[in-house]
């Protein structure tokens, strides 16, 4: 930081402790600084960079394409944070790599749910902009999440998902001793009923971030439980780690086909082909 600035993130970021040129390629967010480790291992090579309170940060390369993984923590307060220094740093491409609870019956566990927007059920993307301004996944990544999910031949299932504060009270479990928050049973089926189809904790404040600072992000979670069926495992985590990989690769590849193309967006009419 300069002597002269009170900006903490003036050159090196405050608290993921990087600087600009440490990284290249889209960034994927997990929440555990733990996967960052099984997402690097899929990797052709990876890097340690920095590792400084929830934010741990990988760079290396997939299928020979520039990549990097920074963990959030969890919740959509310090999963801002990471976005927003990120972006200072040069990244415009996020996403968000976690695990899920579905309140759709027919979601398996160990399926992959890919969104394509969030119901901002939390308080940080609130102090950023008014509630009516959507938290829409940029169409560039979820194509590129979609392809990769295809390819890898990975269960998945696209639509809106709910971003809440509270892992408890605010995905309408019990919380200690049985306490209900009010009015918890009637905003799940609420949510059921209007199609949405998983609970998590950040991606509705990185995808409104993105959106705001004319970035592109997206989502991808795998199943852990789900609230109808009353199931409750663990497995999957690789295959979220297999399609954002793969699925950053692919993004940097479309970029390169746009700039060839001489257009800014990527449409049907160019070629993507098999990786």
């Amino acid at each position: 930081m300069s002597r002269e600035s009170e900006d903490p993130s003036d050159e090196e970021q405050y608290h993921i402790e990087l600087r600009e040129g440490d990284i290249a390629g889209p960034v994927l967010l997990p929440g555990d600084p733990e996967r960052t480790e099984i997402i690097a291992e899929l990797w052709d090579n990876a890097e340690e960079l920095a590792s400084h309170r929830e934010y741990r940060t990988l760079t290396g390369t997939y299928g020979g394409e520039p990549v990097a993984v920074t963990s959030t923590g969890i919740g959509s307060p310090s999963a801002a944070i990471a976005v927003e220094e990120l972006a200072r740093i040069g990244a415009d491409t996020f996403v968000r790599v976690g695990s899920c609870g579905a309140i759709q019956p027919e979601i398996e566990i160990g399926d992959l749910v890919i969104t394509t927007g969030a119901v901002r059920q939390e308080g940080t993307s609130d102090e950023y902009v008014g509630e009516e301004y959507p938290a829409s996944a940029h169409g560039e990544v979820v194509t590129a999440l979609v392809t990769a999910a295809e390819r890898l031949g990975h269960e998945y299932h696209l639509g809106v998902t709910c971003s809440t504060d509270s892992f408890y009270a605010g995905q309408s479990r019990p919380g200690f001793g049985g306490f209900r928050a009010a009015g918890a049973e009637a905003r799940l089926e609420a949510l059921r009923e209007a199609g949405v189809l998983n609970f998590e904790m950040e991606a509705s404040a990185i995808l409104t971030l993105a959106s705001l600072y004319g970035l592109r992000a997206g989502a991808v979670c795998t199943v852990y439980a789900n609230r109808v069926t009353g199931e409750f495992r663990t497995e999957g985590q690789r295959k979220a780690a297999e399609t954002a990989s793969l699925a950053a690769a692919l993004l940097t590849e479309m970029d390169r086909i746009k700039r060839a193309a001489g257009v800014d967006r990527w449409h049907a009419g160019l070629s993507l082909d098999a990786r």
